[in-house]
C-alpha cells in the first residue's frame, strides 16, 4: 500500500474529539431508548445520566470549534464543505477529522475509502448484485444523516434521488447511489477550493 503520512497532534486531538462526539451519541441514544420502557424508581436515574451526557456534548462542540478556528486550512475547508445544503458542522468536523484525504483523491478513490462504491458478487458466469461494504464506517454513517438532510432541501441531490425512484431503484440503493453523489461533490469542492454551486454539481 501507499505510504500515507503520519497525522499531527492537531489532527489526532480532532479524530479524538469527533469519535468521542460520535460515542456519546449512541450512549445518549441507548439510554434515551431505555428510559420508555424502565420503571419509574429508576426513571430520574436516567434522566441525569442523559442530561449530562447532553452538556458533554455541547463542551465537545465546544471544543471542535475552537481546534478548527485555530487552524486556518481546516477553517476554510469547513467554509467549502457548509456551503452545501444538507452538510452542516457536524458532518463538516467529521469530514475533516476522519477523512483527511477528502480533496486529494479522483471520485472512485474517495468512494471506495468511504465505502459507498458498489462492488461486484460475480463468481464464474455468475453476475451477483453489486453491494458496498468496507470503507470508513464512521464516516459513511454521517455522510448517509446528510443525505437524508440533502435529499430533502438540496436541489441537486433531490432531483437525483427522485430520478433514481422514478427509475424503479429501491430506496437504499437510491440513497446510497446520492450518498456517493455528495461525496464526489464535497470530494471536488476541496479539491478545486471553490464553494458549492447547483450547475457545477449537475
Amino acid at each position: 500500500p501507499e505510504v500515507r503520512p503520519m497525522p499531527d497532534p492537531a489532527q489526532r486531538q480532532m479524530q479524538a474529539l469527533v469519535v468521542r462526539r460520535r460515542q456519546l451519541i449512541e450512549v445518549r441514544a441507548t439510554e434515551q431508548a431505555r428510559k420508555h420502557l424502565a420503571a419509574p424508581s429508576v426513571r430520574p436515574s436516567i434522566e441525569m445520566l442523559i442530561e449530562h451526557l447532553s452538556q458533554q456534548l455541547v463542551e465537545l462542540d465546544g471544543q471542535i470549534q475552537e481546534l478548527l478556528e485555530q487552524n486556518s486550512t481546516w477553517q476554510q475547508q469547513d467554509a467549502l464543505l457548509t456551503s452545501v445544503t444538507g452538510v452542516g458542522n457536524v458532518t463538516s468536523a467529521m469530514m475533516i477529522a476522519l477523512l483527511p484525504e477528502l480533496g486529494t483523491l479522483n471520485r472512485k478513490q474517495i468512494s471506495a475509502l468511504v465505502g459507498v462504491a458498489p462492488l461486484n458478487c460475480d463468481s464464474g458466469r455468475k453476475q451477483g448484485k453489486r453491494k458496498i461494504w468496507g470503507g470508513r464506517a464512521a464516516v459513511r454513517a454521517g455522510l448517509y444523516m446528510a443525505t437524508l438532510a440533502a435529499s430533502h432541501h438540496n436541489e441537486t441531490i433531490r432531483s437525483y434521488y427522485k430520478h433514481l425512484r422514478e427509475a424503479g431503484k429501491p430506496f437504499k440503493v437510491a440513497l446510497v447511489a446520492c450518498m456517493r453523489k455528495l461525496l464526489c461533490i464535497l470530494n471536488a469542492m476541496l479539491r478545486d477550493r471553490r464553494a458549492f454551486t447547483p450547475s457545477l454539481a449537475a
